[in-house]
């Protein structure tokens, strides 16, 4: 190997360990979870999906009656409806979403991930926790050899993939909608969360969020 050379990261770094001590305050909000609801998932979220995927979508944070519950990324909770049935609809998933891990639902053409592993109190991670969880998201991007695409769900997704390629988040700000071409041939691709509070109010409708993945599947060949 020569100094220019990186080590491929292994499939281990890309997950954090079930009692991950990184994060104090994620650490202590974890363990009031496990004593209240000791039956739930109530560790870091793993990612989900084909590692041989070409597109990545990347959330902000495990729900707390979400997949903090169940263990899988957005199963459980209402942002997992427009997500799951966005995604199937366009061709990156198959199956029926129902809420839970044994649904049967199976993704074929992508992977899902969260910036930060761990569900936070509140539904919102600290900037230090979101930096301190970036090198999983780091590894899961390196090792994904057939990525072509990344999803950002929200501008704390967007800047956390800026951050694990190592690329300043100023320099490209998030945009719904928009479609950055990264060093090294990556599309990055921003749309608003698919949180019920975002479309509630209207700043995500449906039909924003189909288009974004429209475009996806078209920037990427069709059907996966």
């Amino acid at each position: 190997m020569t100094s220019s050379t990186k080590p491929m990261p292994s499939v281990d770094s890309a997950e954090p360990p079930r009692d991950c001590p990184l994060c104090p305050r994620l650490v202590a909000y974890r363990q009031a979870n496990r004593e209240a609801q000791p039956g739930w998932w109530n560790a870091p979220v793993p990612s989900w999906g084909a590692r041989d995927a070409r597109l990545l979508v990347v959330g902000l944070a495990p729900g707390v009656r979400g997949a903090n519950r169940t263990g899988r990324p957005f199963t459980g909770d209402f942002a997992g409806v427009l997500l799951y049935e966005t995604l199937t609809r366009y061709g990156f998933a198959d199956g029926a979403y129902a809420a839970a891990p044994d649904d049967g639902l199976v993704l074929p053409g992508v992977r899902i991930v969260n910036a930060v592993r761990c569900v936070p109190p509140a539904n919102l991670p600290t900037p230090v926790e979101i930096r301190t969880c970036n090198g999983f998201l780091a590894a899961e991007l390196a090792a994904m050899t057939d990525l072509r695409a990344v999803l950002a769900l929200g501008v704390v997704a967007h800047n956390a993939v800026l951050r694990a390629r190592g690329l300043p988040a100023a320099r490209k700000p998030f945009r719904h909608g928009q479609m950055l071409a990264l060093e090294g041939g990556l599309l990055l691709a921003d749309s608003y969360h698919v949180s019920r509070y975002n479309t509630n109010t209207g700043r995500l409708t449906t039909a924003m969020f189909e288009a974004v993945v429209a475009g996806l599947r078209d920037r990427l060949g069709g059907r996966m």
